[in-house]
């Protein structure tokens, strides 16, 4: 497949090296000579420098044969006017905006083959919110992903020491809780993965990875951890998109308070929340979170734009006594220095975004996709597609597909219907089915598994 990446900031450079990996021909545009230099020594692709909304650059990109354009500059302006020039002047066939502004989101009518011809709107800072959002709702969560319609979860928890399976082997859950129905995709300890059996035994610290009926989670999770209390105080600090959305998304379950050191930018969130409380300071402001008794707040989100402002102020309220803390941070370097220490959850926008990007650009057809251990697994929810003769999975018992090293199938949605994972199940056609990756260099490996063949009509 053909795709021209317009922009080569965080989403274009962790994109393009996630589609180099699956044997795409890639080119990308950009300002940036130098970046795009650096990119084309490390990576096996076509680079332009130039305008990425200028028709002689996408021209010179290769516009005319293109499969698919992903617009995701900084510039909102630059990536809408990119793909309307696709549409008109390059008929390619598939067109991915990036759109970050508010502004232009909240008019559903400008994006269509009438007005501006997109195919698929991605925002980060609804992303992101949606993700922080989940993760609130599961106290003692590390990462909480849906798919079918949010028919089915994965969910990844701590165990801790007390644990009511701590010590115990998996195959010990159905006795504990007899009517639920989960499957354990994978165990982390020590960052190594471990693909589980029934005589696996959970211990201290084991990072675990379970997908459940959406209504089964919360007594799993029960089962794994304890009873985590609900949260109730949640303080965001910064005021940008980002916090702003996720105080909007909660602040009619839970009591918020949102620092922002923007005196402006503070009376404008004033007029935007109803009930957040929203204080003019700098998040890193010792006195500020003490008045503000950070130590009775059950999570801190560290929302500004700066990753170092970030890190600081979430470390401090750590230090201080938050009950959790969650700081969104771009560099992928500190993501994997920080995270599961101090900082309890490190956010990567890019790799948020990325995963979500990469269910329209890839092979086979596929309705989520998301990154998992900072990239490295991934959980991809494939909708299965053909009969006995022309697929390799429909028809067949699970027990019986050839998986990769390192690949499972976690769970299979039928209509309304969430079946966990077991050898004798047999997959039917259209049935959405949840795979889990420890490895994600596997993935075109899993793709050719759910690609129909030719006699497939």
């Amino acid at each position: 497949m053909k795709i021209i990446l317009l922009g080569a900031g965080s989403v274009g450079v962790s994109l393009a090296e996630n589609l180099v990996r699956e044997n795409n021909d890639i080119v990308v545009v950009d300002n940036n000579a130098k970046h795009l230099q650096d990119l084309a020594d490390r990576l096996d692709i076509a680079t332009v420098v130039g305008h990425a909304s200028h028709p002689n650059i996408l021209h010179k990109a290769g516009a005319e044969d293109a499969d698919m354009i992903v617009a995701v500059t900084d510039c909102d302006e630059i990536n809408m006017l990119a793909c309307q020039l696709a549409h008109t002047l390059f008929r390619i066939p598939k067109k991915i905006c990036r759109i970050r502004s508010n502004a232009y989101l909240s008019h559903s009518k400008l994006f269509s083959k009438d007005a501006i011809p997109i195919d698929v709107l991605i925002s980060p800072e609804m992303l992101v919110t949606k993700y922080i959002t989940r993760l609130l709702d599961h106290p003692g969560s590390l990462q909480v992903v849906d798919f079918a319609d949010d028919k089915a979860r994965l969910v990844a928890v701590k165990a801790y020491y007390g644990g009511p399976i701590v010590g115990q082997a998996l195959n010990q859950i159905p006795k504990h809780m007899p009517n639920l129905d989960t499957r354990v995709a994978a165990i982390y300890r020590k960052d190594r993965p471990i693909i589980p059996t029934g005589d696996t035994v959970v211990e201290v610290d084991d990072e675990v990875f379970f997908i459940a009926s959406t209504d089964d989670i919360a007594p799993m999770m029960s089962e794994l951890r304890g009873k985590d209390k609900p949260y109730k105080r949640i303080i965001i600090a910064g005021g940008s998109n980002i916090g702003s959305r996720l105080a909007q998304a909660i602040e009619g379950k839970y009591q918020v308070k949102l620092v922002e050191q923007d005196k402006e930018r503070c009376k404008v969130l004033a007029q935007l929340l109803h009930r957040t409380i929203v204080l003019h300071g700098e998040p890193s402001d010792k006195d500020l979170l003490k008045s503000e008794n950070i130590d009775k707040c059950d999570v801190f989100c560290a929302l500004t734009d700066d990753d170092e402002d970030n890190i600081m102020s979430a470390l401090l309220a750590k230090k201080l006594g938050a009950g959790k803390v969650i700081s969104l941070i771009t560099n992928m370097a500190y993501v994997e220095l920080l995270e599961g220490g101090d900082i309890d959850i490190a956010l990567s926008p890019q790799q948020i975004t990325t995963a979500s990007l990469l269910k329209h650009v890839r092979r086979g057809d596929m309705s989520n996709v998301h990154s998992l251990r900072r990239g490295a697994a991934e959980a991809v929810e494939y909708i299965a597609h053909g009969d006995q003769t022309t697929s390799k999975v429909v028809g067949k018992r699970i027990g019986d597909i050839s998986l990769p090293e390192g690949v499972t199938i976690g769970a299979i949605v039928r209509g309304e219907d969430v079946i966990i994972a077991h050898r004798h199940i047999v997959i039917e056609s259209e049935d959405h089915v949840i795979v889990f990756l420890v490895d994600r260099s596997h993935i075109y490996e899993v793709e050719k598994l759910f690609q129909v063949g030719f006699t497939f009509i």
